[in-house]
């Protein structure tokens, strides 16, 4: 790889502008303290002096050698071309020791530049770890129950539609059959969510009820592969720690962890139309992940699987818009749950429990009565130009300037947690579950799963 091809590799990974950086150095140390990262920011600085003098040696030494090259070739006195080519011979060596030298300054630069995390919004709240999240508002009046609620797999396991048993035998741990009525259920969450994200006029009552002036159009539904390449994972800065991934060394590729992680790089070192923009994908796939550190962590059940499928948010947006773009992406997770009738609370996520690409981070927790607790379902991310200045993904502005991209994303409906609200929130008494009024179309019209005939 030639070297000006290499550099401008290594400064594509960059997550925050060098410049930023140097010029906001406080700012950027102290969002370090806050995601709890470490980066030594001064040994950066000195790494990026030493870079910029080397690229620019680099840059003089192979000039030197291109007016070289071309003295040499209308020589036509033979010893003082043969001089001549010893005297280049000696400059191509001392580039090429540069050359190498900048090679190594640049590996370390870029291993400490990806370590850089996205500094947070100036309306993230404070705080070390989910204790620290704010509660912004809270929907839906929790059941009260004329009987003890039971957790989602007691009521799965007895009505045959959730097995981990034989899952744990045919697979591992973590693993589960999902069968029968459950698995129309969870076909049926998917279709009623894209009926809402194609559907223009549905999406423009959520944008108006949420005092929302944007442009609206529907969402473009995706089907994205389950793989991607690691260094792609890399750009779309998703990929912090390998051990969470399930990794295929020898074909250079991964299985992704989100629909996101593939949706998100659609548009990588592509240029968009500022005319195009918002773009609005809703992808659906199954997602992998190890769960590594989650040892002895919700073994029961499917609420931590290390298989499940979900629906994901995608938008490119402009600067200006993509925090308006970010609410309308929790007013339309909002009514998603409003429609299936669960209570649930919104939560601006604090600095310490964010993401390590996100400016500002929304979370939605729903009620869980046989936990009786509420439990993550819904998370809506603004990376801001974080993500797209790695993709290197611009819009070109009317006036013909080209700038990254926003970029957020954000759930639709992660099926195996959504199915499980479902089921402790409209458990009977009798072990059968009541099926939401929005999702009986697509089970027959009935309306409940597992109820005894009279």
């Amino acid at each position: 790889m030639e070297l000006f091809y290499f550099c401008l590799f290594c400064y594509s990974l960059g997550m925050l502008d060098i410049k930023f950086i140097r010029e906001n150095k406080d700012i950027v140390e102290a969002a370090l303290s806050k995601k709890h990262a470490q980066v030594d920011i001064d040994a950066l600085l000195v790494l990026d002096d030493k870079r910029l003098e080397l690229s620019k040696i680099c840059e003089g030494l192979r000039a030197e050698q291109n007016a070289a090259s071309k003295l040499i070739s209308i020589e036509r006195e033979e010893m003082k071309r043969s001089q001549m080519i010893s005297e280049m011979k000696l400059i191509k060596e001392d580039f090429e020791k540069k050359e190498t030298e900048l090679r190594e300054v640049m590996d370390l630069w870029q291993k400490a530049m990806l370590k850089v995390p996205n500094i947070p919004s100036v309306d993230t709240p404070e705080g070390e770890d989910e204790t620290g999240n704010l509660v912004v508002r809270e929907w839906g009046e929790k059941r009260q129950f004329s009987f003890t609620p039971k957790e989602h797999f007691e009521i799965g396991k007895a009505l045959g539609v959730i097995d981990t048993e034989t899952a744990t035998e045919v697979a591992s741990s973590r693993f589960t059959f999902l069968k029968g009525d459950l698995v129309l259920m969870q076909f049926g969450l998917i279709q009623m969510c894209y009926e809402i994200l194609t559907n223009k006029g549905t999406l423009l009552e959520i944008a108006q009820k949420a005092e929302l002036s944007i442009k609206v159009d529907s969402f473009v539904p995706v089907i994205p592969p389950v793989f991607v390449r690691p260094v792609v994972q890399v750009k779309m800065a998703r990929y912090m720690n390998p051990e969470d991934h399930y990794m295929f060394p020898e074909d250079d590729l991964m299985l992704i962890g989100s629909a996101e992680h593939t949706l998100g790089a659609m548009y990588m070192d592509k240029i968009i139309d500022e005319s195009d923009l918002p773009i609005r994908m809703a992808g659906y796939s199954t997602a992998f992940r190890r769960e590594a550190g989650t040892y002895g962590k919700d073994t029961n059940g499917i609420l931590r699987q290390h298989q499940f499928d979900k629906l994901e948010m995608e938008v490119f947006s402009l600067p200006e818009n993509s925090m308006q773009e970010q609410n309308f992406l929790v007013a339309i997770q909002e009514h998603i749950l409003q429609k299936l009738g669960i209570p649930y609370q919104v939560l601006a996520v604090c600095a310490g429990d964010m993401g390590f690409p996100d400016y500002r981070q929304m979370d939605i927790n729903s009620w869980m009565p046989g936990q009786n607790k509420y439990r993550e379902t819904h998370s809506a991310d603004l990376t801001g130009n974080f993500q797209s200045r790695r993709l290197n993904t611009r819009v070109r502005r009317a006036d013909g300037k080209i700038e990254p991209v926003h970029m957020n994303d954000a759930t639709a409906v992660a099926v195996g947690r959504m199915l499980i609200a479902i089921i402790e929130n409209y458990q009977q008494e009798d072990g059968s579950i009541q099926i939401p009024e929005a999702l009986r179309s697509y089970l027959g019209g009935r309306e409940f799963i597992g109820k005894k005939k009279e």
